[in-house]
This record gives C-alpha cells, structure tokens and sequence, in this order.
C-alpha cells in the first residue's frame, strides 16, 4: 500500500463528510433532532445533532472500498465502532440508561479483543482481555466526554488521527494505517461545520465511535511491545481526554457532586473562564494532541525514550490536573441569611 492510495482514502474520506454534512443538518432541524441550550451546557441556541453520521460513515466507506474485508482485527474495530455509534445515535435522540450504553460498549470492546486486538502482560491470559476492555471502555467515554465545545473534539481527532496514521505505517501496519488517516479526513472535513459557532453536533455518535477507533488502534500498535512503550502508546495519543477526565472527576469529587452527572467544567470550558476564545481553546486542545501524538511517533521510531516520555507525560498530566482545579466553575453556594431590616421611613 502505497502513499497515493492512502491520501487518497484521506481525501475520500474528507468529501463524504463534507457532503453529508448538509442534508444530515437539514434532517435534525426537519426532526428537531437539536441539542438545546441549559445550565449544564455551553451554546446558547439550538444546534441539531448527527454530525456524528458523517463521521462514521466517511471512515467506514473509503477503508472497505480500499482493503475489502480481509482484515480481521480492522473489519472488527470498524463492525464494533459503527455498533457503538449506533448507541450512540440512539442516545442522542432519546436518552438511554447508563447501564444499556456500558453494556453495548463493553461488548463492541470484546468483539475486539477476541479478534485479536489486546494488550500484554506478564500473566498472558484473562487478564489481557480484561484490562484491554476496561481501557477501551474508560477512553471511549473520555473521548464522548471531550466532546463539550465547538470544535474542540473535531482538531484533536484531527491530529491525533493524522499522527497515529504515521506511526502505524512506519510500524508497518498498512491498513490500520489507512483507518486512522481516514478518521483523520472525515474528521477534517467535518470540523469546519463545527467551528464556533458550530452549526452542527456529531452528538454521542461521532464522539463515541472517534473514541473507539482511536483507543482500539492505539491497543493495536503497542502489542507485543515493552512495557514502556505499551504505557507510552496508551498516554500520548489519549492525553487530552485522560487529563479532562482527571479534571472532571476529581473537581466533581471535591465539590460533592455526581462525577457522572454533565457540566461545565471541563478543560476546555476552564480555558475559557481564564479568557480564551471558543475557536483559540479548541485550537489549544488540537496543539497538545498535537505533541502527545508526535511523541507518540517519535518513540514508535525510537528517537526518545519511552520511559523518559511516560514520565514527562504523566507528570505533566498531574501537574495539568493539579493546577487547573484552581479555576473556578462552580457557583457559591449561597447560605441561608436573615432577610435585612428595613428602615422605616420617617414622614
């Protein structure tokens, strides 16, 4: 497989989304499929949702023409993200329990494992499967959960699947390859109708599916690798979800409240109180993912250490973490008081 073919897929898979972004618009608004404005959200009119059709959609579509079927461990990731899409699609036209969407997404996470795609630890057996769902699970939904301002989601997937892409051909793995830089085109071709102020949502179904794709492939290029590499390989690509994750629960944790309840008060909406633009936080969000998955490819190459990586990574991560619970995003609570006299007024 050459570089032709795989622009070419890129390129493909860019135009789909690009065209299908417009009738799947015009569809939300006929079917008032829109995600309206609230306290726990930042836009403030009605935006319709599945954008994340596009997405899905733009990926699957150029990979099967190019590489067909034959390709278990892909065929899988693409079966599996589209299921979790589906979920996803679902859900944003009606809301589901918790527990259904948990249950779709660990059983798309096993179809992949069992097709071949897990890590690797020195038990060698269960464990492997196990940990591998876990962490398929927990990013995927660190992913959804990143999904919070215009943009935002689409540059880093952008990026982040433009530079996994890299890593996986010079790794020689061709046809995940192909998929990355395939959910890098759709996702740019997307992105400029989700530029604030966004005109459409990908919803939980692009989020979704965006975070199943890049966490099951990051899983794909690190096995049978060394322990620093493997943890190397899960933190970079995965830096900016896993810090806004970490962000989020611990924040929620100390103010008392449900980490799994929505908010405003994840990075991307801290960026925002310390004064930067809607576009210049998404911008911000896309550079970082930027680094983490150029170091992502600088180890795959063995130009940088990955211990030295993993440590500058996790402890940038905490440092991250630590400083931005410093930002306020909740409201004071207002305590009961006495109503204040009133001074009559002397005639």
């Amino acid at each position: 497989m050459n570089g032709t073919i795989a622009l070419a897929t890129g390129v493909a898979a860019f135009l789909i989304s690009c065209m299908a972004i417009v009738p799947l618009k015009r569809l939300a608004l006929d079917w008032e499929l829109t995600d309206r404005p609230s306290e726990q959200k930042a836009h403030a009119r009605p935006t319709p949702y599945l954008g994340g059709i596009a997405i899905t959609f733009g990926t699957v579509v150029p990979v099967i023409a190019v590489i067909g079927f034959a390709d278990l461990q892909i065929m899988a990731i693409l079966l599996a993200g589209t299921a979790v899409s589906l979920v996803g699609l679902i859900d944003d036209v009606g809301p589901l329990r918790p527990i259904t969407r948990l249950v779709v997404e660990t059983g798309a996470a096993s179809g992949v494992v069992l097709s071949g795609v897990h890590l690797t630890t020195p038990a060698d057996g269960w464990l492997d499967a196990l940990l591998t769902v876990v962490w398929i699970v927990v990013m995927l939904n660190s992913f959804n959960l990143l999904d919070n301002m215009d943009g935002a989601l689409g540059a880093v997937t952008t990026v982040t699947g433009a530079l996994l892409g890299g890593t996986a051909f010079v790794t020689g793995q061709p046809a995940l390859g192909l998929l990355l830089i395939a959910l890098a085109g759709t996702s740019l071709g997307f992105l400029p109708h989700n530029w604030a102020p966004a005109r459409i949502f990908m919803g939980d179904s692009g989020s979704l599916f965006i975070g199943f794709v890049l966490t099951c492939s990051a899983v794909y290029l690190v096995m049978g690798q060394g322990p620093g590499k493997v943890i190397a390989g899960l933190l970079l690509p995965t830096f900016v979800a896993t810090v806004d994750t970490g962000v989020v629960f611990i924040s929620r944790m100390r103010a008392g409240r449900s980490p799994l309840a929505g908010g405003t008060d994840h990075v991307s909406h801290r960026l925002r109180r310390m004064g930067l633009s809607t576009r210049t936080v998404a911008a911000t969000l896309g550079a970082i993912a930027a680094v983490g998955g150029g170091c992502c490819l600088m180890v795959a190459l063995s130009w940088i250490s990955p211990l030295v990586t993993t440590i500058v990574a996790g402890g940038t991560a905490i440092v991250l973490i630590v400083l931005l619970q410093g930002v306020r995003v909740y409201a004071p609570i207002e305590h009961l008081k006495a109503p204040p006299r009133i001074r009559e007024r002397r005639r």
